[in-house]
């Protein structure tokens, strides 16, 4: 297995002159990536500068530059500066440049996905509906903005008290690398609806496309500084974390992660969102249209090549149908065209990364010597291009005869590794499927309403599905139960994280004074 992967990963080719393809030609990525007061900034920290690549062909694409102390002081002043003028505009006035932007992403949709694609490695198809998520997302919260309101209460003796509704100033966006621009729409749309500021620091696997949205928002008349980026790791997420700046902490990405994000917001008394991992069961019904439920399977497991947070990696099939669904589902998983991604045809292309790569198909491995049948794939993938051939691609994976006890059933492989286990009652698969410190998403394919709501009251999840998978649409929250995080994104209870309640007395009579 490993002469085999070293055959597939070969060294990395020297830094590409220009992105592959990108149709516009207007993404220059030797420019700086950080995005603070209105321009593009470089950070003093020169001498760690980070490899950033293309999993298509695993050649390096550009340069990160870390931020230190004194680029997170800027962007966060920047911001500041940014908050004043932000939080005292109307509801109103915020949403006509929120819908700018809006329109500006959406007249550079090709432009903004072919660049997730070449910095994240997903198919084209998948990347313009991210870029439309992100867009319908700034839609949304931009026609939330001006909804803003608080609440009157009348007091006896013509005395009132109300509510009103304010910004927090300046919040932190902390973005994952599996949908970059989308997340960072995601964090920044209801913070900015809302009257704050944001910092955002994406993951340095996928720093690019962040740029891009932060320069819409300047383009579309946003403040300069209202939206900020700022490239780094872990350091300078704590330098974010411990600013005594930020009011506010929103993170996606691995629940060890999340845990220490809540802690180093803990100091100051910060509100945190974290939208966390997941180990995800579907559960199939022998009632069920199997056919359909094959295709919520495969939109449950291999959309970004399984590099989804809320995907329903433990698929729960009814013990009658088990043998039907596993032959549908095996055809059409080998059927699967892995490739470029930037190709109309291809449906699967590279994992982020080549460690990404490595650790999951370990877990293939893993699962082999515990006692799973690989039914087809887990294999590394070499591509008949021969420009392809350093990518980090690999043939998705179903595992057959799967237990609960298996450590491809236990933990989180966020790769396309799909693992079937079967089932004979309804009370046995939910104590099954809840049998997990995560609970982030949930699904149930059957033709029988009662059970399907039934099931769902019991199913300890977040985001439920009931004959469909992986839907997000921004006007329904999404977040998760348990380990898989605090608060929601996207809906409209996402205005209550980024906003605070202030309460008004108002004395109409004269002091009742006990003195």
């Amino acid at each position: 297995m490993l002469q085999r992967l070293a055959a597939c990963l070969r060294p990395p080719l020297p830094l590409a002159a220009a992105v592959r393809y990108v149709s516009s030609g207007s993404v220059d990525v030797t420019l700086p990536l950080n995005f603070w007061a209105g321009k593009r900034w470089r950070s003093r920290e020169k001498s760690s500068k980070e490899h950033v690549y293309e999993p298509a062909t695993g050649r390096v694409l550009c340069h990160l530059e870390p931020c230190g102390a004194v680029e997170v002081d800027q962007a966060v002043e920047a911001a500041k500066s940014a908050y004043g003028p932000w939080s005292k505009m109307s509801g109103m006035e915020r949403a006509r440049i929120m819908i700018e932007a809006a329109h500006i992403i959406e007249s550079r949709r090709e432009e903004i996905a072919e660049m997730e694609v070449v910095n994240n490695g997903k198919s084209i198809t998948e990347a313009r509906l991210d870029v439309d998520s992100a867009r319908l997302c700034i839609e949304y919260y931009a026609g939330l903005a001006s909804t803003l309101a608080g609440q009157h209460v009348q007091l006896p003796g013509g005395s009132f008290a109300y509510t009103r509704r304010e910004p927090l100033g300046v919040c932190v966006g902390i973005g994952a690398w599996n949908y970059p621009f989308q997340i960072a729409a995601w964090k920044s749309a209801p913070a900015l609806a809302c009257g704050n500021s944001m910092v955002f620091k994406p993951s340095p696997v996928t720093p690019v496309t962040a740029v891009m949205l932060a320069e819409v928002y300047a383009k579309a008349g946003a403040p300069e500084g209202l939206f900020n980026v700022v490239q780094g790791g872990q350091e300078t997420g704590s330098l974010l974390c411990h600013h005594p700046d930020v009011a506010k902490v929103s993170f996606t990405g691995s629940v060890p992660t999340g845990k220490k994000i809540m802690e180093m917001a803990s100091k100051g008394v910060k509100p945190v969102t974290l939208e966390l991992g997941g180990k995800s069961p579907l559960l199939i019904f022998q009632d069920s249209d199997v056919e359909n439920a094959v295709r919520g399977a495969l939109m449950a497991n291999f959309l970004s090549q399984g590099q989804v947070c809320s995907n329903g990696t433990r698929v729960f099939v009814q013990r009658d149908i088990l043998p039907e669904f596993v032959e549908e589902v095996v055809k059409r998983t080998r059927a699967i065209e892995i490739g470029d991604p930037l190709l109309e045809s291809t449906r699967m292309g590279a994992l982020v990364s080549r460690p990404h790569l490595e650790k999951v198909l370990s877990f293939v491995e893993q699962a082999k010597k515990e006692g799973a049948t690989v039914l087809c794939g887990g294999e590394p993938f070499i591509p008949s291009d021969p420009k392809l051939r350093g990518g980090y691609y690999m043939t998705p994976c179903i595992l057959g005869d799967c237990t609960d006890e298996m450590t491809c059933v236990r933990e989180e492989i966020f790769g396309p590794v799909m693992s079937l286990l079967s089932f004979e009652t309804e009370e046995e698969v939910l104590h099954r499927a809840n049998d997990t410190s995560m609970g982030l998403a949930a699904g149930v394919f059957t033709r029988d309403v009662r059970r399907a709501h039934r099931v769902v009251e019991h199913l300890k999840a977040g985001s439920c599905f009931i004959n469909n998978y992986n839907i997000t649409p921004v006007e329904v929250p999404f977040g998760g139960f348990k380990m898989s995080g605090i608060g929601r994104e996207n809906g409209q209870v996402t205005i209550e994280h980024y906003s605070q309640l202030k309460t008004v007395f108002v004395e109409m009579g004269d002091v009742d004074s006990f003195f």
